[in-house]
């Protein structure tokens, strides 16, 4: 598989990363514990089906001591006993905040509560913008084909 356009050679669409990266980066420097951002993210990726976020977002976890248990039952987080509630909760609202379309109403008000339990405002909004931001990365990635599997850890910061 190749990508359909060299997004690292276009100047606007470096440009547009760029920015995108220090939103993101503003999220990842929060209280908000950098292992939540990674399940977030790579949970959001396999509901979007982004080959390129899951491979560099599992990397990424591993490389930081995150365990093959946890990364390989990210998909079915509901039936595992390895992640705390609070991870639990922000792997729900990483759910209903990237399946928009495919609930009327949004996130409920049940998973705001829950997730609100466990984090204080500051958290929730770094957690909220890493849905965000990640589902953009997402987006721009599968729309362009980019190919998953060849990233190194580390490898774009």
């Amino acid at each position: 598989m190749q990508a359909r356009l060299n997004v690292f050679g276009s100047p606007i669409a470096t440009k547009m990363i760029k920015h995108i990266l220090s939103a993101s980066k503003v999220a990842a420097d929060s209280a908000l514990p950098a292992t939540t951002q990674e399940l977030v993210k790579i949970r959001a990726s396999q509901i979007n089906g982004c080959g390129y976020c899951v491979d560099m977002h599992t990397k990424d976890a591993a490389a930081a001591g995150e365990t093959p248990a946890r990364l390989n039952l990210v998909a079915a987080w509901r039936e595992a006993t390895v992640f705390s509630d609070a991870e639990r909760a922000a792997l729900e609202l990483a759910e209903q905040g990237t399946r928009i379309a495919d609930a009327a109403g949004g996130v409920s008000d049940e998973v705001w509560a829950n997730a609100a339990k466990h984090y204080d405002d500051e958290q929730l909004i770094a957690l909220v913008s890493q849905i965000a931001l990640i589902n953009a990365f997402n987006r721009l990635n599968v729309v362009l084909q980019m190919p998953a599997g060849g990233y190194q850890p580390g490898q774009h910061f």
